[in-house]
């Protein structure tokens, strides 16, 4: 797998994102999505078999109000009831992976991908990097979570963060860039 375009993009090595595989894998996942997002609120078995199908794991629990956006879906592990609000966006040419209990504010980008700065190379392929949340994170509305970054369990990004570095366990982080505040007891 690690010759193949998906298997360089898990991989988060250079990769040419207009591999017919991989098209096909992201017209998947949008069309999923956008059933998702045309659903209502009574629509409870409707959603939640779409959630099985987007999330590569997790979506027997998962709680999201649509809309919501992602690349792939199958490149996203979740814990035990992650929640959504609405309008968040996914992008997940990396792995990411969400721990238990953990929840978004509405609007909130978990972004895996990254380009390259030479123009030239920015033309035929990109890169990525994983994301890993911890457990019973909390993520305020408008947050930016940029491709690397792992974000430690029971910690608190603010509204409107951007996040681009690490955090540890049992903070509160707030800003841009983001930046720890103080320890949670």
């Amino acid at each position: 797998m690690m010759n193949t375009e998906r298997g360089k993009m898990l991989a988060g090595e250079m990769y040419n994102a207009l591999d017919p595989e991989l098209v096909q894998a992201r017209d998947r996942a949008r069309d999923l999505c956008q059933i998702l997002n045309t659903t209502r609120e009574g629509d409870r078995e409707l959603r939640r078999e779409l959630l099985l199908k987007i999330f590569g794991k997790g979506g027997d629990t998962a709680w999201l109000q649509p809309p919501f956006f992602c690349d792939y879906g199958s490149n996203i592990e979740l814990g035990e009831r992650v929640f959504f609000n609405f309008n968040c966006t996914i992008l997940d040419v990396c792995k990411i992976t969400i721990g238990d209990y953990s929840q978004f504010g509405s609007g909130v980008q978990i972004l895996t991908p990254l380009h390259p700065l030479n123009a030239a190379l920015r033309r035929k392929e990109e890169y990525g990097a994983p994301i890993t949340i911890g457990l019973d994170v909390w993520v305020g509305s408008g947050a930016i979570i940029l491709p690397g970054v792992t974000i430690g369990s029971r910690t608190v990004v603010g509204a409107g963060s951007v996040v681009s570095r690490s955090l540890p366990d049992n903070v509160l982080a707030v800003g841009n860039p983001c930046r720890v505040v103080r320890e949670i007891e």
